[in-house]
């Protein structure tokens, strides 16, 4: 871990901190909620043992990268962030034309708004997680969330500016960090108001083999520095993104992809992915989708819990290019 080096990229209009190792084609790594770069630790250094420059950044409002208003969240949209990576990428690699991107959770989500938006860009995609969701042109994001799952959600829960981080802040920042990597359950996510974790099944408070109390320490000791509004602001932003992405409605994504879940992801339980994923619907939307892989016993945060068979996956899968 000593051996990745730390640097701050001004780009955008915001200082971006990214985390890199090794020389070669770049890989960009993309992290989720709650996470940041450090959550592709094992990746980074694999992948630059096998002769590419892995790059991860804390994406706006998270760890070290700074200048973002945290405080406003139509300033997290997808159009802002992937204007983020654009820029990025223009600076810190300004000879390649293209790069491979591998993403999970809401990096995921990011991740195909950049394809969508700048296929020109992307060589080749690893999507970890969140597949391809097109846009449903009749009903808002926020608005179809509650339908199906109601208020509880944890999606709706974090809507109002100030609510759920006062829940968490009673509960406590290693305490929220550690339940929500260690989370297993693949149903829906619940905050019933006040009620804090208790709706969640699991409650051993021993961490898995692949999530050290030294990790723990690291995911705290940032969001105990910057909160977690910057991360939640993106669920914040999502009514906007809808309203901002009506011109991609029916759009496909034109980039190759290779698509990784774990099967007890709570993500591939939404009512109708498995359907969308197997069924040919994935396929029509990305045309140039190469292959689904389905992890047995594998949970949401799959680069973490299983990182050597998700570097060999990636790595199987970039070399083709």
């Amino acid at each position: 871990m000593e051996t990745i080096e730390h640097k701050t990229v001004t780009a955008n209009g915001i200082n971006i901190h990214i985390a890199e190792k090794g020389q070669g084609p770049l890989v960009l790594f993309l992290h989720g909620f709650p996470e940041l770069w450090y959550s592709w630790r094992h990746q980074i250094l694999y992948m630059a043992a096998h002769g590419y420059r892995a790059v991860a950044p804390d994406l706006r409002g998270y760890g070290d990268t700074t200048g973002a208003p945290v405080h406003d969240s139509t300033k997290f949209t997808s159009l802002h962030v992937v204007g983020d990576i654009i820029a990025l990428l223009d600076a810190i690699a300004p000879d390649e034309k293209q790069v491979f991107v591998v993403a999970h959770d809401w990096g995921a989500v990011l991740a195909w708004f950049l394809c969508l938006y700048r296929p020109d860009r992307v060589k080749a995609y690893v999507s970890l997680s969140v597949h391809f969701i097109p846009r449903n042109p009749k009903m808002k994001t926020i608005e179809t969330m509650r339908k199906y799952f109601g208020d509880d959600h944890y999606i709706c829960r974090f809507q109002e500016p100030g609510d759920i981080e006062a829940e968490f802040a009673q509960i406590g920042v290693r305490e929220v960090v550690k339940k929500l990597l260690t989370h297993r359950h693949p149903g829906a996510l619940y905050f019933p108001k006040g009620k804090g974790f208790g709706s969640f099944p699991d409650t051993s408070d021993t961490l898995p083999s692949w999530l050290s109390e030294e990790d723990v320490d690291y995911y705290t000791s940032k969001f105990e520095k910057n909160g977690f509004t910057g991360g939640i602001n993106y669920y914040r932003a999502l009514d906007l993104n809808w309203e901002l992405t009506a011109p991609w409605t029916g759009a496909q994504v034109k980039v190759p992809t290779k698509f990784i879940v774990g099967d007890l992801d709570l993500v591939y339980h939404i009512p109708g992915v498995k359907e969308y994923v197997q069924g040919g619907g994935f396929k029509k939307d990305v045309p140039l989708l190469d292959e689904v892989v389905v992890m047995e016993g594998v949970a949401h945060f799959l680069n973490q819990e299983k990182p050597d068979d998700i570097n060999q996956h990636i790595l199987e899968y970039i070399k083709k290019f």
